[in-house]
């Protein structure tokens, strides 16, 4: 008896959550709520206008330096800038060092 009760009860949860999910989908079709008197608004004037871009696309060199002197470096100064990267040369704790940015906006550091 415990059994099959256990099995009507199984069943029964399954027919609900089968018939809940399809009940959402028909039942969302065909509403529409207007609140000002005209059906849309125009677009905004630069809608269709790219987002302004920034002149500097890459790491400015002075300020891999001073990243770079905010790291610790010291009498720091670049030596090298690629299209991929920009490496600063100074002196560490322990003597010359370098450091290297990524040639992205903001200069995250790559390694040491």
């Amino acid at each position: 008896m415990r059994q099959m009760l256990a099995k009507l009860g199984v069943a029964v949860c399954v027919a609900v959550t089968a018939l809940s999910g399809t009940a959402d989908f028909a039942s969302a079709q065909g509403v529409d709520i207007y609140v000002n008197p005209g059906r849309h608004r125009p677009p905004p004037p630069d809608y269709d206008r790219p987002p302004p871009r920034f002149d500097r696309r890459g790491c400015d060199p002075r300020q891999a330096v001073d990243v770079a002197r905010s790291y610790g470096l010291r009498r720091a100064r670049v030596v090298d800038v690629t299209p991929r990267r920009v490496i600063v040369d100074g002196f560490g704790r322990r003597g010359p060092d370098t450091m290297m940015f990524a040639n992205v906006r903001g200069c995250p550091l790559l390694g040491r």
